[in-house]
């Protein structure tokens, strides 16, 4: 049974994904080389410098430049390293982010598959990088990787929480847990006016599982020298910062799918596929600045604040999300509901959050020896 393939009647279903598949690799090649020129560029301006300029116009080829030094760079290994494990790591990092590409809906029309469980796919499929990172810091047979990679798995499990209620709360509102169709039920208003609060903490659990700032402790250089991949150069590191890109923009493309409207909202649905992919790329632009302004301005969180912020505060909110999502359903309350209490969570949220993250780490009180009468008087 064949499938459509832009235009292009009954081609072979594998055909068809193999192609698709290959577009994505080359989309995910240029906006690496896009996104890593746009964060110098926007940390140089936030920082008062210019950014990269030298190499082709306004610095345009700098991005093409590290990608052939990194590529012509040896390839080491520690000696003590396991072979298998150390070598591997880097493909089990990056081929679930790969794979995540398949549910994303880019234009109408326009993506690999459109799964009809797309959302549980996704929050499957991207948790598996975890398996990487921990084969990364334990094969490189030293300490500051496997610290790292721990830190990791921390994270990835305190925070993978959260966004999967997320997703579920956003889900019982729409109905379904397929992207495309989550988009086409926003023509009109996006679900981030109905479910702000829910927009918010999943952009929290994204930088999270991002490991981006102000959750990269596993990558900290000040305290554990950056991470799993410490031991990794040349092509090999490469596709960790291929990976860390890559996730950045599928995890725009679905938050801008599940919250702002994808590719419809504010125009409808009957506009061209000139303006959907216009409107796709806006999104995922706008998504990237947000993480890229969270860098330049927020510090890194403390391990204790950071574990305390996602059992503590994350996760009892978007249970209380998901509470009013089933009584509002269940009753056929007005939506406006939902927009008052997103309202009153998102205040809770940042209140809680700004306590969190100013109370200091608690110091056991120390006993100190009784000073003999003599000794006080001479003080």
């Amino acid at each position: 049974m064949g499938v459509d393939l832009f235009g292009f009647n009954n081609v072979n279903p594998w055909l068809d994904a193999f192609i698709r598949l290959q577009l994505a690799v080359v989309l995910i090649t240029v906006v690496v080389m896009g996104y890593t020129y746009l964060e110098r560029k926007i940390v140089a301006r936030f920082n008062q410098r210019i950014g990269p300029q030298k190499t082709g116009p306004f610095g345009l080829l700098q991005a093409v430049a590290d990608a052939v030094k990194l590529v012509g760079k040896e390839d080491l290994r520690p000696k003590s390293a396991d072979p298998w494990t150390f070598e591997l790591g880097p493909f089990f990092v990056f081929i679930p982010v790969l794979m995540t590409f398949v549910i994303a809906p880019f234009m109408a029309d326009w993506n690999i598959r459109l799964l009809e469980l797309g959302l549980i796919y996704f929050v499957a499929v991207s948790g598996l990088s975890i398996i990487g990172w921990i084969m990364a810091g334990w094969g490189s047979d030293n300490r500051y990787a496997l610290l790292g990679a721990l830190r990791s798995v921390a994270q990835s499990i305190s925070y993978e929480l959260p966004l999967v209620l997320c997703v579920v709360a956003l889900a019982m509102f729409a109905g379904t847990y397929n992207l495309g169709l989550i988009v086409e039920q926003q023509d009109k208003v996006p679900f981030i006016v109905w479910q702000p609060m829910t927009a918010l903490i999943f952009f929290i659990a994204a930088l999270a599982e991002l490991n981006r700032s102000p959750f990269d402790i596993p990558v900290g250089e000040s305290e554990v020298a950056g991470g799993p991949f410490i031991e990794y150069s040349g092509i090999r590191w490469s596709m960790f910062q291929l990976a860390e890109y890559a996730a950045i923009f599928v995890m725009s493309i679905v938050f801008a799918s599940m919250f702002l409207g994808g590719y419809i909202w504010p125009f409808g649905d009957q506009v061209g596929v000139g303006l959907q992919l216009v409107l796709t790329g806006a999104k995922a632009l706008l998504f990237f600045f947000v993480v890229v302004w969270i860098r330049v301005s927020v510090p890194r969180l403390r391990i204790d604040q950071l574990m305390g912020y996602s059992w503590k505060v994350l996760l009892p909110l978007t249970l209380v999300q998901v509470l009013v999502n089933g009584l509002v359903l269940v009753n056929g309350w007005h939506e406006v509901v939902l927009l008052v209490a997103g309202l009153i969570g998102c205040a809770v949220l940042v209140t809680a959050t700004s306590r969190a993250v100013e109370r200091r780490p608690r110091v056991p009180a120390t006993r100190t020896a009784p000073v003999m009468q003599g000794e006080a008087a001479r003080v």
